[in-house]
């Protein structure tokens, strides 16, 4: 048995905060850091990078941080790995072969290939999300950097776990510790304070990035590095696991990690253990993530003062729209939101006015171009009055559509290219299970009648969402058992749906975990075509949970 893994995370997005790899490797001790490039949204935006020029499509950002840091890793043993590469893995890694060369570094630079598949038609990408065993055969074969494309952000902390402690692929129960103690760092600094219903309770100005040690047996305690700012404790660790999953089955391509058995637990300060995480067969699909350009968008906001602002809003709209029914080019997809950010008898201008959203998309540029911007700025003198906008509008922009499906694993060839330019083919699982609705567990009694209060949910529940392709996901948890037996019986799909308009004539579905105290919710297409298509106000979700926590409800006075 080998001593714990230390391994951090230093980015949790493409954009995240360029010197937290000098932070994290400074900052105390490590065995491996990783760093998470990839979303949806990104994948997108690489593709639109590599058509601009075939030798792109990978993370620059990482390129630059390297090249500060490339030698404080050799000095302290630190591997990299990271899934930067993007579209272009044998790209970046090659970059970092030439940048290790002019700093005059013997690094040993690995890459994994096979996630890239043909694109279907009219398609920009087409990506399988693979495991960690890519990752796991080039720390075997000696590499200190690993370049990956797209991987589960998962895998970035499940592959230098079984290499370090030699776990076999059938060893689940070690697997599926790894793969929690992996979500919870991928998404950097929201496992440390970052992006926490319960922010006010501690100071997260500038949170530190997280790190896990990972016992040989899979448990873990997720911890930061000492005198880096905001926290860990059991609402942030319980808060990101809810980030962006579903129900109790979550499911990657190593293994099926249960997350109805995770156990949280204060361990010290900043310290949280994880234990009792079973794991079960992979299923046999791998996951594939579509981009393709679904067409041109444009918006228009219209500044609202004063008096009178739903008759306001109501005259620029009927002139908008006439405007577009007089063209022989009215965009395809039109929709208005009126924002009330107005207040009565306000001290400001700003704070006098409200914000009318114009958003419209077509296949076709002309239509949400001139089109637009005619019909919008020509009333300048002959609408409203206080008639302004934010900004004039453009000549439109492409957007993206992610969708997802399902293949087969052995339709994917998943290839470790090692250190010496040797090829390693890695086996796709020899055992998998079909995921199965794992059912909700019988709820504890309610809490007993009482006198309630009429107050917001936040007042004694934490939450975070996220986006899922066209979905978007709602994590709601509390901290007491008391507040649990009321909370499990409170927030129905009924209820959730009573208090979240947009999700009424959706399909929603809810998933319990009693361990962490927690419901999750799924929004089957709040968000339309995804995050890059921009349908919604908020088109990641993010701040959906907070919506949420905000919505008041009759709460037991006991728990107030």
């Amino acid at each position: 048995m080998r001593r714990p893994l230390r391994i951090a995370n230093a980015s949790g997005f493409y954009g995240d905060r360029f010197d937290a790899m000098r932070e994290m490797l400074t900052g105390g001790p490590l065995d491996v850091l990783t760093g998470d490039y990839l979303a949806e949204l990104t994948m997108l935006i690489l593709g639109r990078d590599r058509l601009k020029d075939p030798r792109l499509g990978y993370a620059k950002t990482f390129l630059r941080q390297l090249e500060e840091c490339l030698g404080l890793a050799h000095e302290r043993g630190v591997r990299i790995v990271t899934n930067a590469g993007g579209l272009n893995p044998a790209g970046l890694a090659e970059e970092v072969r030439e940048l290790a060369a002019k700093l005059g570094l013997p690094t040993r630079v690995a890459h994994v290939e096979g996630d890239s598949l043909p694109p279907r038609p009219g398609g920009l990408t087409a990506h399988a999300y693979l495991g960690g065993t890519g990752i796991t055969a080039c720390l075997a074969a000696g590499a200190d950097v690993v370049v990956t494309g797209r991987v589960t952000d998962a895998a970035l902390v499940t592959g230098p776990a079984a290499w370090w402690h030699g776990w076999g692929p059938e060893e689940y129960d070690a697997l599926a510790g790894a793969v929690v103690a992996g979500h919870v760092l991928e998404c950097g600094t929201q496992a440390t304070g970052g992006n926490y219903a319960f922010f006010r309770d501690h100071d997260i100005r500038r949170p530190g990035f997280p790190l896990a040690e990972i016992h040989s047996d899979g448990t873990s305690v997720i911890s930061k590095h000492p005198g880096t700012g905001g926290v860990v404790d059991v609402g942030t660790v319980t808060a990101q696991l809810l980030y962006e999953t579903g129900g109790a089955r979550y499911a990657g391509p190593d293994v099926t990690a249960r997350l109805d058995t995770v156990r949280p637990a204060a361990d010290g300060p900043d310290r949280v253990r994880i234990t009792g995480v079973r794991g079960e067969e992979p299923p046999p699909t791998l996951k594939v993530g579509l981009c393709r350009i679904g067409g041109w968008r444009n918006e228009v906001v219209f500044v609202l003062t004063g008096l009178d602002i739903e008759a306001k809003a109501e005259l620029v709209r009927a002139q908008v729209e006439d405007s577009f029914d007089r063209t022989k080019s009215r965009p395809a997809d039109i929709r208005w939101e009126l924002a009330r950010t107005d207040h009565p008898d306000a001290a400001t201008e700003e704070t006098s006015s409200a914000l009318l959203r114009l958003v419209v998309r077509d296949p076709e540029p002309d239509a949400v171009g001139r089109t637009v911007s005619g019909a919008a700025i020509e009333l300048a003198l002959g609408s409203y009055p206080g008639f302004h906008v934010t900004a004039p509008p453009g000549k439109g922009a492409p957007y993206g559509v992610f969708e997802a499906e399902y293949i087969d694993a052995g339709e994917v060839a998943h290839v470790a290219v090692l250190p010496d330019g040797a090829r390693e083919s890695l086996p796709r699982p020899v055992r998998t299970r079909v995921l199965e609705d794992v059912g909700e567990p019988v709820p504890p009694a309610p809490l007993p009648d009482g006198p309630t209060r009429r107050a917001p949910l936040g007042l004694v529940a934490g939450a975070r969402s996220g986006d899922k392709g066209g979905d978007a996901n709602v994590g709601v948890w509390v901290t007491s058992d008391d507040a649990w037996r009321w909370l499990v019986h409170e927030l129905t799909v009924q209820r959730f749906q009573e208090l979240i308009s947009e999700s009424r004539q959706l399909r929603v579905v809810r998933h319990v975990l009693p361990n962490l105290r927690a419901l999750n919710f799924t929004v089957h297409g709040l968000l339309g075509e995804g995050v890059a298509a921009q349908a919604r106000f908020d088109p990641q979700a993010k701040a959906l949970g907070e919506w949420l926590r905000s919505r008041h409800l009759d709460i037991p006075e006991v728990l107030l």
